[in-house]
């Protein structure tokens, strides 16, 4: 299904080491792109490159700090021309929003919003200048379309990618650029695991949304392929949730 294909594209993938970034980096590869893991662990992306090239799929990593300017401007001088940017980096705290301190604010802005601005304006400015199209893909979060409490400076940074989707596919579409935005829910990722062990927020889950069961990195990565490639030539400025419907749904004990 060559919608679906991505034979002969190059991907760079930011925040590739673990978790979602990594399950979509590993299905770019073996749909066909030359995909490149970006991240500050390059232990994790070796590891990750070296099982991917020896199923036959196509990957390289590169060590990209997103909350460093010298650091991405370094990697990106040092990659080839890029079809598919992946925007996966992010680290969340959650807190009272009157306890974040200031060091905590600006260390999850630069890292969630920030670096990712400065690549994609380094990314994009290439993309426009070599004159054959692209595909932008932001990480958000359901922070990017609702709010739940104690993540506000989080919630600033996804609501941030999300805009930024909007307005970047408006001004960037005479170039047949297009970007979206994939606003994942609950999913089960080493850095929220522990959270997610307690009987009453499975409970709360279970009666928040349509399907009860709590997601997975594999249930973002097929998202991610359709938007990199033919399949999303019409599809733009999106903000797009895959979150088993708690952004639309809800269950109540009521039966006919």
């Amino acid at each position: 299904m060559d919608e679906f294909s991505l034979t002969g594209k190059t991907a760079l993938v930011v925040g590739a080491s673990r978790g979602i970034g990594l399950a979509i980096a590993q299905s770019l590869s073996r749909a066909g792109a030359d995909t490149i893991l970006a991240a500050r662990s390059i232990d994790a992306l070796r590891k990750a490159t070296d099982a991917l090239r020896a199923e036959g799929s196509s990957a390289r990593e590169c060590v990209l700090d997103i909350s460093s300017s010298e650091s991405i401007r370094t990697a990106v001088s040092l990659l080839p021309d890029i079809d598919v940017l992946i925007n996966a980096a992010g680290i969340n705290l959650r807190k009272r929003f009157q306890d974040y301190t200031r060091e905590e604010y600006d260390r999850l802005l630069q890292t969630n919003l920030h670096g990712i601005v400065e690549l994609t304006q380094v990314v994009g400015a290439r993309m426009i200048a070599r004159g054959k199209g692209g595909k932008v893909v932001m990480i958000g979060s359901l922070m990017s379309i609702l709010g739940l409490p104690f993540l506000s400076v989080y919630a600033i940074s996804k609501s941030g990618l999300a805009g930024l989707t909007r307005v970047l596919a408006a001004e960037w579409g005479r170039y047949n650029i297009q970007v979206n935005c994939i606003a994942p829910g609950f999913i089960l990722t080493d850095l929220n695991h522990d959270m997610w062990q307690t009987d009453e927020l499975h409970k709360w889950r279970t009666g928040a949304q349509a399907n009860p069961q709590m997601g997975t990195p594999a249930h973002i990565a097929p998202l991610a392929v359709l938007l990199s490639g033919r399949g999303s030539d019409y599809i733009t400025g999106q903000v797009i949730a895959v979150d088993g419907g708690y952004s639309t749904t809800a269950s109540w004990p009521f039966e006919p």
